[in-house]
């Protein structure tokens, strides 16, 4: 299924769909996606501050020794399949809605999956407060995927990617053009790496990877979960999301 264009509809729609999407992604990987030792969780948060990024170990907490029996694909043998990777250049300065994937020995966070939502991106302390999420995770060994299907804005006019990326690397990143969606996925670290894939309104979702250690990843199925959530929601909204019917008058 092709990516939607989500500023057709309201926020209302689009939380119902995200709520929707978190729920099948999380019944993906539980049903035998992640390794035994890992489960996911949709979690709510409240307030400027996430407190399960903030309550973890610091600065670093330890982290899943990869091996083959832990399971996953081994980045050393099958590297992700995204067309763009990203590291900070060698100048770099030093310095909602979620699905956590906890390892059970202390049921600690390993990895976040994060869909961005217009709230997110509606004014400039929205998009900081989001970038400083991101930039708090993946300095606590947190891994993180980002899923950004909405435009760049006024206040992340490269995409959420360049907002949380400028606080690892002191060159700005510029989105392509003709693709300015956003997939993202982060291994964790003070100067993480990022694998990405740029898309369209139009255009498929692409399989990507969800780090469980540095060295090791699975692949999160996300056309296919999209899919299913986008097929329970109300016929009318499908309709507006697909063109067979004009958004309402207060949408336009």
């Amino acid at each position: 299924m092709a990516v939607h264009a989500w500023t057709r509809v309201d926020a209302g729609t689009c939380h119902a769909f995200h709520t929707a999407w978190i729920t099948h992604l999380s019944e993906t990987l539980n049903g035998g996606l992640l390794p035994p030792s890992y489960y996911a969780l949709p979690e709510q948060h409240g307030g400027r501050l996430i407190a399960d990024v903030l309550t973890l170990q610091a600065p670093l907490p330890a982290v899943p020794v990869a091996s083959a029996n832990e399971g996953g694909v081994a980045v050393a043998e099958a590297p992700p399949r995204v067309r763009r990777k990203l590291s900070p250049s060698p100048t770099a300065r030093g310095t909602r809605r979620t699905l956590a994937i906890r390892h059970v020995s202390g049921h600690r966070i390993i990895a976040l999956v994060e869909i961005i939502s217009p709230a997110n991106k509606d004014r400039a302390a929205h998009v900081a407060e989001f970038a400083d999420k991101a930039e708090t995770a993946l300095w606590h060994g947190i891994h993180l995927l980002l899923v950004d299907l909405f435009p760049p804005g006024r206040y992340d006019p490269q995409g959420m990617h360049a907002a949380i990326w400028e606080r690892f690397d002191d060159e700005p990143y510029l989105l392509p053009t003709d693709e300015v969606l956003t997939l993202g996925s982060y291994v964790a670290g003070p100067a993480p790496e990022a694998y990405l894939e740029h898309l369209a309104v139009g255009s498929p979702l692409a399989e990507m990877p969800l780090f469980l250690t540095p060295d090791r990843y699975i692949n999160v199925p996300l056309e296919s979960t999209y899919s299913t959530a986008f097929c329970g929601l109300p016929a009318f909204w499908r309709d507006v999301l697909e063109g067979r019917r004009s958004p309402p008058q207060d949408q336009r």
